[in-house]
């Protein structure tokens, strides 16, 4: 098993300026989860984004690419390739390039989030 741990501080540092700006519900040496402060009509909060250490890989989820998919329009094949499902990067060895572009879209996502009234 591959050792995660280089990926995931990485991937974290990605998230972790959003957690300070937002709300995050976990926080430790496996996992980052952040919602927003916006309430849905379930009453629960709008989820941002998370890190997460799996088996054999570090999932980084962006939940505004999902709700917004033209966010990917200029996202790199190479990053695309990394997607599972419609908002979930996963990665099992360090990318620098790749966390690069990764940043770049969650900066974008923060910001349509902030378009869209769901973060201040």
């Amino acid at each position: 098993m591959p050792d995660l741990n280089p990926v995931f501080t990485e991937l974290r540092k990605v998230m972790a300026p959003y957690a300070a700006k937002l709300a995050p519900a976990r926080d430790d040496d496996h996992e980052l989860y952040v919602d927003t402060r916006h309430i849905q009509k379930n009453k629960k909060p709008l989820f941002f984004g998370a890190v997460q250490v799996k088996k054999s890989y570090v999932s980084f989820h962006l939940m505004p690419v999902y709700l917004k998919p033209e966010l990917l329009a200029t996202v790199s094949p190479e990053l695309k390739a990394r997607m599972q499902g419609k908002s979930c990067f996963n990665f099992a060895a360090l990318e620098p390039a790749l966390f690069k572009e990764l940043a770049a879209l969650t900066k974008a996502g923060y910001a349509n989030y902030k378009e869209q009234g769901f973060v201040q």
